[in-house]
């Protein structure tokens, strides 16, 4: 349910999920931050008054939350209302809309009675916005640092077939696989390596975060020391890293050694996304014919669309890219901007009615 009362050019959207809070004004100035939710779970209403002071004053939130399915939480109803309770705490002052998995948006009072409509129903805001970009079939990859959500669209809106978290890693529409947090022995358990092959240690001692570090589609950052051993996310420590899942060191594992082992790590990811987008499309729009991508993977989205659409003759693939279509950080806070232009809409439909 939405106010009628409100500026509809000044809704903040949220997107909280269990490792990063991303947050949109509908200026458009977007922000992320690195929160780990199961870690802290009683931390997230502070998380929330730091992530919206990144933004513009706003006139009403419309939120939606990934978090529920943390491990802190013994149901996903526990943690929609710790969610809920945070966001009331944050935004006190401000009307609360919550988007649902039925593309509505509802008060919190309404959610309380039905968590289940407000679990994991992010994909689905920027879903029914992508949907508007395309003029045929197409597929929205939205890569994180955690999942990708592999959606097929028409013009019409999603075409998927699962709708919770659960229905989608069924049909391949949810991947658990993303850009920073996978680590590298949720890629494979063994690998091609110096012409043999190698196991790969089932432990946390590297992430995709470290094979990206290394291939220079994420840039070094001294000051993130969110990695796997907590040491600086740099293209040293990230070899040290992946060399501890091969059971190297420094010593037997050079730089050339840990390139070779990241695009290996690379192209066996970008594979397995390959075979689930298919599986997402082949029973709802067959294969796509154009591509929206988005997220703060998306230099990986990118060569999956690439992969996926064949142009026709000489034209070219038909690809929208978020990061050219908005900017990179409404990309990477895709779904939360998605939800400042959808709120703004159903105001604007109340308004006019």
């Amino acid at each position: 349910m939405i106010n009628n009362n409100l500026n509809m050019n000044r809704w903040i959207g949220i997107d909280v999920g269990g490792a990063n809070v991303k947050i949109a004004h509908g200026s458009g100035v977007a922000s992320s931050i690195r929160f780990e939710v199961w870690r802290d779970p009683r931390g997230l209403a502070s998380a929330l008054a730091e992530a919206r002071k990144l933004v513009p004053h706003g006139d009403a939130v419309a939120a939606t939350t990934t978090a529920e399915l943390c491990d802190c939480f013994e149901t996903k109803a526990e943690g929609v209302e710790t969610v809920l309770s945070a966001l009331e705490i944050a935004f006190g002052d401000l009307p609360i809309s919550i988007w649902g998995i039925d593309e509505q948006f509802h008060n919190t009072a309404t959610i309380r009675d039905r968590p289940a409509l407000a679990a994991a129903s992010n994909w689905l805001a920027l879903a029914v916005y992508a949907s508007r970009l395309v003029k045929e079939s197409a597929i929205l990859i939205d890569v994180g640092s955690t999942t990708t959500d592999l959606i097929p669209l028409d013009r019409t809106g999603a075409r998927c077939r699962g709708k919770t978290d659960y229905e989608r890693l069924q049909t391949g529409e949810l991947v658990y696989a993303g850009v920073r947090r996978t680590p590298i022995c949720a890629i494979a358990s063994r690998v091609p390596w110096r012409g043999s092959t190698i196991g790969i240690a089932a432990e946390w001692f590297a992430t995709t975060h470290d094979v990206y570090l290394i291939l220079k589609s994420i840039e070094s950052d001294v000051t993130d020391r969110g990695t796997a051993d907590g040491r600086p996310a740099t293209v040293e420590f990230a070899r040290d890293r992946l060399a501890r899942t091969l059971g190297a060191d420094r010593e037997t594992f050079s730089f050339e050694d840990a390139r070779v082992f990241a695009a290996t790590c690379d192209s066996i990811l970008l594979e397995r996304l390959v075979e689930s987008a298919r599986g997402a499309c082949e029973t709802t729009i067959g294969a796509p014919r154009s591509a929206v991508v988005a997220g703060s993977g998306s230099f990986l989205a990118r060569r999956l669309a690439e992969r996926l659409i064949e142009p026709e003759g000489d034209a070219e693939r038909s690809i929208v890219d978020l990061a050219n279509h908005w900017d990179p950080d409404r990309s990477d806070c895709a779904c939360a901007f998605a939800l400042t232009i959808l709120a703004c809409e159903r105001l604007q439909k109340l308004n006019n009615a």
